[in-house]
């Protein structure tokens, strides 16, 4: 069974930092890219960050570039997101995926399981 669970999201004024966390089961992690996507309502699902097996490259959605870093932990099968300078334009439910492969990447119908999200609200 693979699982990912994410959590770390909350209220926020903007300006502020959260951090989210994604943990995924057993062999769910192991040799494979992880990303971060986020879906606002109306609005399709977009991508955000992603980092390779290794964690030794990142890659981010101009959106957030700068203000967003996406870091893992394989020890601990975790993959996180810090976001930082927060902005009401940040406001979605947060999706962490597993990528087919090993490097990182964008295109949303390369990622074949996903978490069940978790909100991030940012107040003006």
């Amino acid at each position: 069974q693979v699982q990912l669970v994410e959590s770390g999201g909350g209220l926020v004024q903007a300006g502020g930092s959260l951090r989210l966390s994604c943990a995924a089961s057993g062999r769910t992690f192991v040799g494979y890219a992880m990303g971060w996507f986020r879906q606002a309502p109306g609005k399709e699902r977009e991508f955000i960050a992603s980092i390779s097996w290794t964690g030794g490259s990142t890659y981010y959605a101009n959106s957030v570039k700068g203000r967003f870093t996406i870091s893992r932990d394989n020890a601990k099968n975790t993959v996180y997101l810090q976001m930082n300078s927060l902005k009401p334009e940040d406001t979605a439910a947060y999706y962490c995926a597993r990528r087919v492969g090993r490097y990182a990447g964008s295109d949303y119908s390369d990622y074949d399981y996903w978490g069940q999200g978790t909100q991030v609200t940012v107040s003006s």
